[in-house]
């Protein structure tokens, strides 16, 4: 449908006269006569009647009426979902169960005005790229120590985030439940994470943590989710997994799953906030500003974070 003939429908609709429609949307008369007339075909129904008060909707175009204005209203929000500027502020996380998007959900509390746009890009670098083109406005990364940013992007630590350890009630370790293991406890058990990818920066975490520790982690096997996770979790006496302290999780009750803290060190995955210096999105400050003071830094001597 042709946005601009419904747009003029409006304007002679709300003025009442063909003139002033016209002069309000800088047409001749009879560009607007044209423009409604098309539109009248289009739809095949007349939508107004001509009389010496000037042109009146008839009743197929009083029908007509509130559904033109939304498609108006769905125009501009069409377009402010891509302005700069005027769009939502786009931010990217891991994936939605995430301290990362906690934190977002925090923010958004803290200030529902603001309109968010969340993303889950696959990797660091697909991400980084995209707020380097302007395409998202910032995104949650782990950031490796020898890692070169491209120029005019920034990267700041947001949050160091534990991890637990997840368990089932057969597991060696399921005696812990209600205390806390250590990293040294975890040596010679098996610890799954599927969906490990090799070059991803969430691999180079865990393989670091591994061979800081002596740890057997492994992402063998086909990636069905977290549910199907959970099933051989809660089924097995020698698979377990480590899950962010704020990643929420919601087990069927006769699995049984334990979440155990890890101590002495306690491995924390470190969030890094990225955008870019120069971006003019007028939420991003603000989204900046709100991290800066409500997610912070673990305190604790013995945080483990790579690097």
């Amino acid at each position: 449908m042709d946005l601009d003939a419904v747009r003029t429908f409006l304007a002679a609709a709300d003025s009442g006269r063909f003139q002033e429609a016209a002069a309000e949307l800088g047409l001749t008369q009879q560009a607007v006569s044209k423009r409604i007339a098309a539109l009248e075909r289009e739809l095949g129904v007349r939508l107004f009647t001509r009389t010496a008060r000037g042109a009146q909707p008839t009743i197929d175009g009083q029908a007509f009426l509130p559904h033109a204005r939304a498609l108006l209203q769905a125009e501009e929000k069409a377009l402010a979902s891509v302005r700069p500027g005027r769009r939502a502020l786009r931010v990217d996380v891991i994936t939605m169960r995430s301290a990362p998007g906690v934190l977002l959900r925090g923010f958004h509390e803290a200030q529902p005005d603001v309109e968010l746009d969340v993303l889950t890009l696959f990797d660091a670098d697909s991400a980084i790229a995209a707020v380097q083109a302007g395409t998202i406005d910032a995104t949650f990364r782990y950031i490796a120590a020898e890692r070169h940013l491209p120029p005019g992007i920034r990267a700041a630590r947001v949050y160091d985030e534990p991890l637990d350890l997840l368990v089932g009630p057969r597991h060696a370790l399921a005696s812990a439940a209600g205390r806390a293991a250590t990293l040294s406890q975890l040596a010679g058990h098996r610890i799954w994470i599927p969906g490990i990818t090799p070059g991803a920066e969430w691999a180079r975490y865990y393989e670091q943590l591994a061979s800081a520790f002596g740890l057997a982690i492994d992402g063998v096997g086909p990636n069905f989710g977290t549910d199907h996770l959970m099933d051989v979790i809660a089924d097995a006496t020698d698979v377990a997994t480590l899950i962010g302290a704020k990643t929420r999780l919601a087990w069927p009750a006769g699995h049984d799953l334990h979440r155990i803290p890890l101590r002495d060190p306690a491995p924390a995955y470190p969030h890094s906030l990225v955008w870019r210096s120069d971006n003019p999105h007028p939420a991003l400050a603000g989204l900046c500003s709100h991290l800066d003071t409500s997610a912070g830094w673990i305190e604790d001597e013995k945080l483990w974070t790579a690097g």
